[in-house]
């Protein structure tokens, strides 16, 4: 079954998580910050995910935004960080992430290929247009579908059953590409074929599904998609 729509997971995916503390990092009068700013980016993003799989299994959902803002205050916390100033600039540049060097040329591969496009994410609809918008990949997307629509995140089955109501195909035509080993895994054990984007060279993760395929980047998933 040939492959019809290409969905991407939103943030470490298409949108480089760290640039936000990376950027702040490097502003005149944070040294402090910039001695810390790789332990406090890669804290904030564990937490971030971790608040989201907690709120999914307790029913306590809340927005995006809200565990992204629970995630830092935690990061800055363990880091010894007791800065307003320097928290909010993080929130701000959050909405301001770029995207990885590949991303523009990929997806537009891929529309040229006649292949549907979209993004799946547990970002609120609010964040995710600010993210489109600041990394220039509106016109390569068909759509953006976040979880808010039904009211839990990943990897809860509703959240993948979005893709086919909306494009209106069967799980063997789509190929979803994450770069959460969990959520590739967890895509795959619904029925998607899926790519786990693994850029830090991470284990695969111990679950009852694995990803079809591993990549380091992005850069071949146009090629691949027609393998499937």
């Amino acid at each position: 079954m040939a492959i019809k729509a290409c969905i991407f997971d939103a943030y470490g995916t298409l949108f480089d998580v760290a640039a936000a503390a990376r950027e702040a990092a490097a502003e005149p009068g944070r040294a402090a910050f910039a001695e810390v700013w790789q332990k406090v980016a890669s804290d904030w993003r564990l937490k971030q995910l971790q608040y989201t799989w907690l709120r999914a299994v307790a029913d306590a959902h809340t927005d995006f935004w809200e565990v992204t803002q629970n995630g830092l205050d935690w990061a800055l916390d363990a880091s010894k960080l007791d800065d307003p100033d320097l928290r909010e600039r993080l929130l701000a540049l959050y909405w301001e992430l770029s995207a990885y060097p590949e991303v523009p040329q990929m997806l537009g591969a891929l529309k040229s290929a006649g292949y549907q496009t979209a993004i799946l994410s547990n970002g609120s609809p609010d964040m995710l247009a600010g993210a489109v918008r600041s990394a220039q990949v509106g016109d390569l997307l068909d759509d953006v579908l976040s979880v808010e629509a039904v009211g839990v995140f990943k990897p809860h089955h509703s959240v993948y059953q979005l893709v086919l109501d909306r494009f209106d195909c069967d799980r063997g035509e789509v190929l979803f590409v994450s770069s959460n080993g969990w959520d590739a895994a967890a895509a795959a054990g619904f029925g998607f074929h899926c790519v786990w984007v693994n850029r830090a060279g991470e284990p695969m993760d111990r679950l009852p599904w694995t990803p079809h395929k591993v990549l380091s980047d992005l850069t071949t998933i146009p090629d691949l998609a027609r393998t499937f």
